[in-house]
């Protein structure tokens, strides 16, 4: 019985320390997601602005850009996934990784071949992993991003969209990352990033979707020029705000989790090991009972 007891010590001990560092954990990811989701709010009016801009340029200019030109029978998709560096934060990486490869085989059923851009550790292991190729990774920031990195990742995949298949680049660019709803809701959305979409400007818009007239100066290709690769990359920092502010909130919700099983787990072991302390008292009260009688029976 002795024995039991230790050994529900020694569980209750180990418990407690794991807890502890749940506990720490969640506490961080609590203090860090409040300015992910400032960020997050500074920047998304931002991004939606520069999109209706560059749209808005693209549908009424009448000029072929690059950027804008949808490639006849499109061979190669860029795939750009979004994930963490570290763990610890629930199905937040699964998730991505799941809908990617979704992505990916729709994308091969249409008859084009992918090619994936990664962020973060946990999609780079992935691929690693299964041993499948990959064009590009970037990591070490996934819960706290720069511009500096959204505009290495845009350059990139701008240059590569340029290229096109025949170049050795691509003909489509998608993304694949987190938006973040609130605290308690993270949905995984996939965005074509390029070509942007022009929209037709016969047809009838609603209110919400119309867009401003522009008077372009000097001429709408040299503004396109200006416009676009800033709004590849405010897309790509927007996504890359949006996750980290996803990672950090599934992060405080798994510590959470993990903290209250903890407690779940200290009261089990406590009430077992109780258990086995009444036992072993009673056991020594039924030997000395017994003993006793036996001294009686024995005068």
């Amino acid at each position: 019985m002795g024995a039991q007891q230790r050994i529900y010590r020694q569980k209750s001990r180990s418990v407690q320390s794991t807890k502890k560092i749940t506990r720490a954990m969640e506490l961080i990811a609590t203090s860090r997601v409040t300015k992910a989701r400032e960020r997050v709010q500074q920047t998304t009016p931002y991004a939606r602005a520069i999109t209706r801009a560059v749209s808005a340029v693209a549908t009424f200019s009448d000029v072929d850009h690059p950027l804008t030109l949808e490639r006849e029978n499109p061979s190669k998709a860029g795939m750009l996934i979004i994930t963490s560096d570290r763990g610890l934060a629930g199905a937040y990486s699964a998730s991505v990784l799941k809908r990617s490869e979704a992505l990916r085989e729709l994308l091969q059923d249409e008859g084009r071949e992918v090619v994936p851009y990664l962020t973060g550790r946990k999609a780079e292991g992935y691929f690693k992993f299964r041993q499948r190729t990959f064009e590009e990774s970037w990591t070490g920031f996934t819960d706290k991003p720069t511009y500096e990195v959204a505009k290495e990742i845009g350059d990139r995949l701008t240059a590569d969209f340029i290229k096109g298949s025949e170049g050795g680049g691509v003909d489509e660019i998608h993304i694949v990352y987190t938006q973040f709803v609130n605290m308690v809701t993270q949905e995984v959305q996939v965005v074509r990033l390029l070509p942007l979409e022009v929209v037709d400007a016969e047809e009838k818009a609603s209110e919400e979707d119309l867009f401003p007239l522009y008077e372009f100066e000097p001429d709408a290709s040299e503004v396109l020029d200006a416009l676009l690769p800033q709004y590849v990359t405010s897309r790509i920092y927007n996504a890359l705000l949006q996750a980290a502010a996803s990672e950090l909130a599934a992060r405080q919700r798994a510590m959470k989790s993990a903290t209250d099983n903890a407690d779940e787990l200290l009261k089990t072991y406590t009430r077992l090991a109780n258990q086995a302390r009444q036992a072993e008292i009673t056991q020594e009260i039924s030997e000395i009972v017994g003993g006793a009688s036996a001294l009686a029976d024995a005068k």
